[in-house]
């Protein structure tokens, strides 16, 4: 019956919003804003109807150069903010005081954050934490280095593998690109990058050249499959059907041109001044057992044989080159900022799309074993909406999360996590079931078990027998 009424409140909430014209509807309530001491901005909004909670928002990864202003919600989902606010929560969130892979700097500045609300408004009854991309790292991060703060989280298409998993990941598809299609000699540079968007100008001009043939396609792929990439990259396309490996090969084109080799070959470079030189290797990995451990092992075999190309032997070619080893203390400064151990103390709900190119959802198996491991299982649940693109969800999907972990506190028991009651959820919220452009789509909810993390790394700081950082799976 509590399930039932929180449910009519939330359908009833959606409608006032609608008609009262959304933030209109919040005259009476406070918005404060101000500096933290090391420069970062923040923004906190209480509702004149505050029922108590507070939602604290970690935004995603910020390209240094870009305006970096405080969110306390999606900057790119305005509707959810309002009918958050509408609803009764308050939000809050800082902007971190750098750009960039600023995970040392968010940490603290959203916890200062909550310390600031406390003394204006008094302890929440609830405190949760919630974000997108980088930002569901921080959310983690925030309830695994600071547990006492926080009663429940939602990490939005989190980078949860950790930050060592994640940029390792990253380096073996640069790797495998630069040594299968880079020519002989090429300046291309996979870590120590001197000179960040020249780097990646020279990679996409290498990437356009290998995709207008068969072999460099069948290349392309196999660079993508060792980081489980999807073949699947426009929010209102249908999926590829699993044999159709031409459209999934030129999906994880356009994922590596407009998306991942921005980070893999330009961003890396931020990371890598922050962290004092490079933190990732490729050591003692076997890349004939990562491929076929990958998602995409099929289709890659497919192209091969389509352009009579031999994998084996571009397999023992990387299984031959020189390896990149990691700058020992550029490691640890990435453990930091940051691994999981799956030390968790409250409810986690993790929302994730299947057709996520930059984030994959690989990263909800790597979160998983650690939680497992540490024996909080019970603590976890994970959703996920059958969508291409990177933490592209509707409004309505992500209320219908808010909804389940609302009511997970309030019941103590996890309810209504079936794709079909989530969908249901989302339906009856009508026209908040939008993508960022004003499209309609219908709740994707959808039971899903993603493949295991290709290169999970969970802060076993072992040195292998050659007395390099290793790193196998």
């Amino acid at each position: 019956m509590r399930l039932r009424m929180m449910h009519v409140v939330f359908v009833a909430a959606v409608v006032l919003f609608l008609f009262a014209g959304g933030a209109q509807a919040q005259s009476g309530g406070t918005m404060q804003k101000g500096m933290l001491l090391d420069g970062a901005k923040y923004l906190i909004e209480v509702p004149p109807n505050w029922n108590g909670t507070l939602f604290l928002y970690s935004h995603g990864y910020v390209t240094p150069g870009s305006p970096n202003p405080a969110q306390d919600a999606a900057i790119t989902d305005q509707a959810t903010h309002d009918f958050m606010l509408f609803s009764g929560f308050a939000l809050a969130g800082s902007s971190y005081a750098t750009t960039g892979w600023a995970i040392e700097q968010a940490l603290p500045d959203q916890i200062a954050v909550l310390d600031i609300f406390d003394q204006m408004f008094g302890v929440p009854k609830r405190t949760i934490a919630w974000g997108h991309s980088l930002g569901g790292m921080v959310t983690a991060g925030l309830i695994q280095r600071y547990p006492d703060r926080f009663d429940a989280a939602l990490p939005m298409c989190g980078v949860l593998s950790g930050g060592v998993a994640t940029w390792n990941t990253a380096l073996d598809s640069a790797f495998a690109f630069k040594t299968l299609l880079a020519p002989p000699h090429s300046t291309l540079q996979v870590v120590n990058i001197a000179v960040p968007v020249g780097n990646f100008l020279l990679a996409r001009a290498i990437l356009d050249g290998a995709q207008v043939t068969p072999q460099g396609r069948a290349r392309i792929a196999l660079v993508s499959a060792l980081g489980d990439g999807p073949g699947w990259f426009d929010p209102l396309s249908p999926e590829p059907a699993p044999t159709d490996f031409v459209s999934q090969e030129m999906n994880q084109y356009f994922w590596a041109r407009n998306v991942d080799f921005g980070f893999a070959f330009a961003l890396r470079a931020e990371l890598e001044a922050r962290a004092g030189g490079n933190p990732s290797w490729n050591t003692h990995v076997d890349y004939r057992r990562q491929l076929a451990h990958s998602i995409d092992a099929t289709e890659v075999r497919a192209l091969y044989e389509q352009a009579g190309l031999d994998l084996e032997a571009d397999l023992e070619t990387l299984n031959e080159a020189a390896r990149i080893n990691a700058d020992l203390g550029a490691t640890e400064y990435l453990e930091r900022n940051i691994i999981f151990n799956g030390d968790i103390h409250i409810p986690v709900l993790t929302l994730h799309t299947t057709g996520d190119g930059l984030v994959v959802v690989e990263n909800e198996s790597a979160y998983r074993q650690v939680v497992r491991e540490d024996g909080n299982q019970e603590l976890l649940r994970r959703t996920f909406v059958s969508r291409a693109g990177h933490c592209i969800f509707t409004p309505a999907e992500t209320i219908a999360a808010v909804q389940v972990l609302i009511d997970r506190l309030d019941t103590g028991k996890w309810r209504n996590l079936d794709p079909a009651a989530l969908n249901a959820a989302a339906a009856a919220l009508g026209p908040l079931n939008t993508l960022g452009g004003g499209s309609v789509v219908p709740p994707a909810y959808v039971d899903f078990h993603p493949a295991q993390y290709l290169r999970p790394f969970a802060g076993e700081a072992e040195e292998c027998e050659t007395g390099s950082r290793c790193g196998d799976n």
